[in-house]
């Protein structure tokens, strides 16, 4: 697991200092990802930096890597777990290896199958692949979007990186997006493939490049997740699930050092847990939780655990850590992400790392066995949507003059619309109408379904459900989900492997009818049946939580002075009315409504701002972790 930087020119380039000061900056600036090893390569044309943290064999996996006789040179962030697999096939073929790490097999299959190689890899990496003789870098990310991948096409050269922040080295200002600060009020995050960053991009998932000095860079498609429902008896289904899970947690678990994994209460945690502790019993469980009722899953972890006999280390997050960390978390981030689930993940995260290097996740169950109780839906609007359009036109006019916090009043409103118009994802934080109050330059142009309306174009034959479960995969999951599992992760140079997002499951997953994944309100109904003797009886159909965080509260008492403060100073009244958050802040206080989420999405944007646009905290200065920490020290704020 690591981090990487590239470039290439459009032009031959010189040996300057400057420029190599320049990428060992670049470098070093996620010294995080990797601090186990570092390398660079250099040519005519390219520039690569490298940063590792050492999982297997540090000295087999030293990088840059090159083959055919220093023809090829790649630079590599992930894991491949069909990797030895893949090998094999090659060695019968006649190729020649100098190392056993997965980065030489992905070059391998490379020169011999060219892009059309990356639909053999099982894994989640992103990497850069240099062709000396023919002048050609090509780049590509996994499927899912599980490991990050930045690039910028500036002045005749496209560079490329694992985190955005090594690209912003390169600038003396960062502007904000404007597109991208509409969407991420209605989302929580900036959707793929854009960043709050003008110019700055993500490959997106499935997708390859290739660039050549002086023609443009082409991006192409080699993997897209497609929903097919596949009529088949529940029994076979079960059969299926657990074949394809106990392989893939197996595979996952190859490590030359010891694998933990994260726990909480609910069945995707304890599955991944289940299933690993048949490979490695003495497997170590994380858990993090909050003092407050309500919001801590650690006493239904400890209880799993023990259920599993296996260990489970836990830890208690204050709310004054919680906010002096929040600079630091977003600064990871590199983009804000405004779901508070992000804070504890990085608290278990550190926990973790005290012991292991690597740690197994449930990301990904819900988006691909239909977990999210939001997949009740269709069934639930399916009486109200078959009355006549008369009557729905009336009951949305009726919905639209209730005060909010009404109850019944979001009913009415989301059976009133069409699928498209309700359903955008796991997050809709500020309403096209909230966006056009608090926004100075309002753009109705950028309207949310601008996002997700090419993916139902895509997916308009599909069941219901699926539709939902495919906006999710493009939106929330790679926008979100993986996002603060990665940078959370990674910022306490911890692996974290998603055994549920495989392509192997996804097969499996993609053809169960919407009817076996969501049943008589049921979600992840397959899964969770599937589990059944695997994991405790208590935890198959417990509510899911999700790392919890009792912001609600804290803005109301803990926190309201502090928010109050930030939001009053903040400079960016060029892009929000102000006083608008403010007076939601007030009316959260009073407990008219719950207006956490939204505030808590605009003061995420507004640290976000501070570090990235205004410099608050020096950013550009830094060469490394050590630096940021001591210059963010006087900024730390104590809440009790």
């Amino acid at each position: 697991m690591c981090g990487f930087v590239g470039y290439v020119s459009d032009i031959s380039l010189l040996p300057d200092e400057v420029e190599i000061n320049q990428l060992q900056q670049m470098t070093d600036i996620i010294n995080h990802r990797g601090p186990d090893d570092e390398g660079h390569f250099y040519d005519e044309y390219v520039r690569f930096g490298f940063r590792r943290l050492s999982i297997i064999d540090l000295e087999s996996g030293h990088q840059p890597l090159s083959y055919e006789d220093d023809r090829y040179w790649i630079i590599f962030n992930g894991e491949i777990y069909n990797y030895v697999e893949l090998r094999n096939e090659l060695l019968e073929e006649g190729y020649v290896f100098k190392t056993n790490s997965d980065t030489e097999v992905i070059l391998a299959n490379f020169v011999r199958k060219g892009v059309e190689s990356f639909k053999d890899l099982r894994g989640m990496f992103g990497f850069l692949i240099w062709d000396k003789e023919t002048h050609t870098l090509t780049g590509a990310r996994d499927p899912f979007g599980i490991k990050p991948f930045f690039y910028l096409e500036e002045e005749g050269l496209l560079y490329c990186a694992s985190e955005k922040k090594s690209i912003l080295t390169l600038r003396k200002e960062n502007d904000v997006d404007p597109e991208s600060l509409h969407h991420y009020l209605t989302y929580q995050f900036v959707p793929e493939p854009s960043t709050m960053s003008v110019g700055i991009k993500k490959l997106s998932p499935g997708h390859y490049f290739t660039k050549k000095p002086d023609e443009p860079m082409s991006i192409k498609s080699y993997w897209l997740p497609t929903f097919r429902s596949k009529a088949a008896p529940l029994n076979r289904i079960i059969e299926d699930i657990q074949q394809v899970m106990r392989d893939s947690v197996r595979v996952h678990m190859r490590s030359d050092v010891p694998v933990g994994s994260f726990l909480s209460g609910g069945i995707d945690s304890s599955a991944i847990v289940a299933l690993a502790r048949e490979v490695n019993p003495n497997i170590k469980t994380f858990t993090v939780g909050f003092e407050r009722e309500g919001y801590s899953e650690i006493d239904v972890a400890v209880s799993t655990a023990a259920s599993l006999n296996v260990e489970n280390i836990h830890y208690i997050v204050q709310p004054e850590e919680f906010v002096n960390e929040l600079p630091k978390i977003i600064w990871y981030m590199d983009d804000p992400v405004a779901d508070p689930a992000a804070i504890p993940l990085y608290f278990v995260a550190r926990e973790a790392r005290k012991h292991v290097k690597v740690v197994l996740s449930g990301e990904g169950a819900d988006e691909l066995f239909g977990g999210y109780t939001i997949y009740n839906e269709p069934n639930s609007l399916r009486g109200y949507q078959s009355l006549p359009q008369g009557i729905r036109t009336w009951l949305r006019k009726l919905s639209n003059i209730l005060p909010e916090g009404t109850k019944g009043k979001s009913f009415l409103e989301r059976g009133s619309m069409t699928m498209e118009e309700r359903y955008i994802g796991n997050a809709k934080m500020f309403t096209e109408k909230e966006k056009e109050q608090l926004l100075n330059k309002y753009n109705q142009d950028w309207h949310y379904q601008r996002v997700t309306q090419p993916l139902y174009d895509y997916a308009r034959s599909y069941e219901d459900i699926h539709k939902m479960q495919y906006v999710d995969m493009h939106t929330w999951l790679r926008g979100d989900i993986l996002v603060k599992a990665d940078r959370m992760t990674m910022a306490n140079s911890l692996e974290l492997r998603v055994p549920f997002l495989d392509k192997e499951v996804f097969k499996v997953a993609s053809q169960i009818s919407s009817s076996d994944s969501v049943t008589n309100g049921t979600t992840k109904y397959a899964l969770r049946e599937a589990m059944k003797g695997i994991v405790p009886d208590s935890v198959l159909y417990r509510r899911k939580l999700g790392f919890p965080v009792p912001i609600r509260h804290w803005l109301k008492n803990e926190l309201y002075e502090w928010a109050k403060d930030l939001i009053t100073k903040s400079p960016t009244e060029q892009y929000l009315d102000k006083n608008m958050i403010l007076g939601m802040l007030e009316v959260h206080r009073a407990g008219k409504l719950d207006y956490s989420r939204k505030i808590w999405t605009v003061i995420t944007f507004m640290i976000w701002h501070q570090i990235y646009i205004e410099n608050l905290y020096h950013f550009h200065e830094f060469q490394n972790l050590r630096q940021y920490e001591e210059a963010i020290e006087p900024y730390k704020i104590a809440t009790s």
